[in-house]
């Protein structure tokens, strides 16, 4: 696995602005013009919205392409990625508009405070009261760590 698998480590505490965008960590921006597309999602029943690169976005529908799922299935899982995703880039000052039907889904306000998390290939960004949920939760989940990662 190349270190450009994990891109996205770590989480940084930030604000969201009244316009609903929010500064994206200068080493996490993309190159200029790289699509990014916003996933509104869920973890531990905790909505989130997963902003994904196009390698993360093609690796998600290779995924379902090489399943063993059937051809209806796997086309209705394709069809639903592309559905829920909605493209986005950063402006020039590195700012992140993630629209506010979405950010309100998530538990986002205009104004509010936000952790975005590094999840390797994809980065997430949490209402600060479901990232401590989240944190905790994880932190708490007790797994076989036999590879003594942790």
């Amino acid at each position: 696995m190349s270190t450009d698998t994990q891109r996205y480590k770590g989480f940084k505490f930030l604000k969201m602005d009244p316009k609903f965008r929010v500064s994206v960590p200068t080493n996490w921006r993309p190159e200029a013009s790289a699509a990014l597309y916003l996933l509104l999602s869920k973890e531990h029943d905790m909505p989130v919205v997963k902003v994904l690169s196009q390698e993360a976005y093609n690796q998600r529908v290779h995924l379902v392409e090489n399943s063993d799922l059937t051809p209806v299935e796997k086309s209705k899982r394709l069809g639903k990625l592309a559905m829920l995703c909605r493209e986005a880039s950063l402006n020039e000052q590195g700012k992140l508009l993630v629209p506010k039907d979405l950010s309100e889904m998530a538990g986002i306000t205009a104004d509010s405070d936000v952790t975005l998390a590094g999840r390797g290939i994809h980065f997430e960004i949490w209402s600060k009261a479901n990232f401590e949920t989240k944190l905790a939760l994880e932190m708490a989940e007790e797994e076989d760590d036999d590879l003594g990662i942790f």
